[in-house]
């Protein structure tokens, strides 16, 4: 606009937690805390138990620990930030740490989402077209589906992080968010551009989300039609606890995100919105393990088994050690 002055802040302030009583914020770091090791214990006890259980080398399996992968890197780029500023009085956060959050979020969180709908179209593989079924989901095959899922996530990191930072931001420079969220940057930037990039980012954020959500309804309409063509009830129920887990997961993340994004957009404290957007960021990961864990029977038996056998032995000796 001309006639008015612009100038790039060095840095922004994460306003999040800000408007929360100080004496409320020890047991949100202790809560949040406890839900982000948890988180971090279950991924990686997933990881563990695929790894040393060989009859869990299967395609399935294979997409589930690139999905754990996926959950501890979107996790540890945005929760440790947030619980240091629940502790912090000055939540400040650099120009450049703003931009590689964003790009390392959007990377990892849309990585996220195409596993899901991989997971949802390995699935379909197996149960409509079991006879192509090994070759469909080959190793060759499944090492591509997983290249473009990351592929993909990274190329719509990097353009939402570059269209956002090539924006011009006024000197307000205060965040109301407890990460450098997106949409809460877009109110900052200046310039008649603004609201072009605005709907472009929307496009490319929404557009990719609902691509993924429309394949897998498609993968399980195709699915539970050949489910209901199998004559016994015990044949239906085995094959649909195959998907049981990933349909929980799916409904988990799309339900959560939908709560967020598709809010009403009437007037909302800041309270309300920051512990909404908590249960995205932290809620949603925390019970993704839970989910795979409790819903399948084969992953939870190989988990008992990696945990007594990497951590019980070490424990009986301990105690063996102590007793003499």
């Amino acid at each position: 606009m001309p006639g008015q002055n612009y100038s790039t802040v060095p840095e922004f302030i994460l306003f999040g937690f800000s408007a929360f009583p100080r004496q409320v914020l020890p047991a949100l770091f202790l809560l949040y805390l406890l839900m982000y090791l948890f988180t971090l214990l279950g991924n990686l006890l997933i990881m563990a138990a695929i790894w040393t259980e060989h009859r869990l080398h299967t395609p399935m399996y294979l997409f589930l620990c690139a999905l754990s992968i996926s959950e501890i890197l979107f996790t540890v780029v945005i929760t440790p930030r947030m619980l240091a500023d629940l502790l912090s009085t000055h939540r400040s956060i650099t120009f450049t740490a703003c931009a590689n959050q964003l790009f390392f979020s959007f990377t990892f969180g849309y990585t996220h989402s195409f596993l899901l709908m991989v997971m949802g179209y390995d699935r379909y593989v197996a149960i409509c077209r079991p006879l192509h079924y090994h070759i469909l989901m080959s190793l060759q095959g499944c090492a591509r589906l997983l290249a473009w899922s990351w592929a993909g996530g990274s190329l719509i990191g990097i353009t939402v992080t570059l269209t956002i930072f090539h924006l011009t931001f006024c000197e307000y420079n205060v965040i109301h968010h407890f990460l450098c969220h997106v949409f809460s940057l877009l109110k900052l930037a200046c310039g008649e551009r603004t609201a072009f990039v605005t709907i472009a980012v929307i496009l490319v954020c929404v557009t990719p989300l609902i691509g993924c959500l429309i394949f897998i309804v498609l993968s399980y309409v195709f699915i539970v039609a050949a489910i209901l063509r199998i004559p016994s009830p015990e044949g239906r129920h085995k094959t649909f606890s195959t998907c049981a887990s990933h349909l929980t997961v799916v409904i988990v993340h799309y339900g959560f995100a939908s709560i967020i994004y598709l809010k009403s957009r009437g007037p909302h404290s800041l309270y309300t919105d920051t512990l909404m957007s908590t249960m995205y960021t932290v809620f949603t990961p925390f019970l993704s393990p839970i989910i795979f864990s409790l819903r399948n029977k084969e992953l939870k038996n190989a988990i008992n088994k990696s945990f007594y056998r990497n951590f019980c032995p070490k424990f009986l000796r301990v105690n063996s050690v102590v007793v003499k």
